[in-house]
């Protein structure tokens, strides 16, 4: 009685196995949580043997970095642009504020509230983490400073007020993965502070921030 033979698996150069590898990563990461991006999750996704992965990453810390920082920087890439299109700073502000807020980005929230717990014994995903929350920071400061040079915001120390209103959205992100009842009027509450801090009038971002999120 004859067999079928096996069909031998595809070869594939080291840099495709790397990409595959890579997009398993960040596709467990974002459908469920990074602390599912272990060796066997990993190998379960891309098909591979866990042997496989261990020869191309070889440390599972710098791959967990590695994919939170890829998944960070398209966040950043998408609401740029999405910033970029508009034509005032308060407008881009308000842009930034209203799309952080409404609950269309909770899987890479997942990421960033895991990525800061995970980071205390990781240190290459601590190092990505602050690298991208620099970055972020950068993208306010730019903001606020045209907005200070244009005269449509008071003068404000930039820099700090940019951090303010990240530990703002993070915090208020963080508590809407536990349905906390006040999330529904994240974005409210987060304009109006913003108002004060950058001495705008009340109510000011809040209808750019509808446009933005609606």
């Amino acid at each position: 009685m004859s067999s079928t033979p096996r069909k031998r698996a595809e070869r594939k150069t080291p840099a495709e196995r790397r990409t595959e590898i890579a997009t398993a990563a960040r596709s467990l990461a974002l459908g469920e949580g990074l602390s599912a991006v272990t060796l066997r999750a990993v190998a379960a996704r891309a098909g591979v043997t866990p042997a496989l992965v261990a020869h191309y990453q070889p440390s599972m810390d710098a791959l967990i970095a590695e994919t939170f920082d890829a998944i960070v920087a398209v966040e950043i890439e998408e609401v740029g642009a999405l910033v970029a299109e508009r034509r005032t700073p308060p407008e881009r502000l308000a842009i930034l504020v209203g799309t952080l807020l409404d609950g269309s980005r909770e899987d890479v929230t997942v990421v960033w509230v895991e990525a800061w717990a995970l980071g205390r014994r990781n240190e290459s995903l601590a190092a990505s983490v602050r690298h991208r929350m620099d970055a972020w920071q950068s993208v306010i400061v730019g903001i606020i400073d045209d907005g200070v040079e244009t005269g449509d915001f008071g003068p404000v120390d930039a820099a700090a007020a940019a951090w303010q209103l990240l530990g703002m959205i993070d915090g208020l992100n963080a508590q809407a993965l536990v349905r906390w009842d006040g999330a529904g009027e994240r974005d409210t509450l987060t304009t109006r502070s913003v108002e004060g801090l950058l001495g705008l009038r009340p109510g000011a971002l809040a209808p750019h921030v509808v446009g933005g999120a609606g």
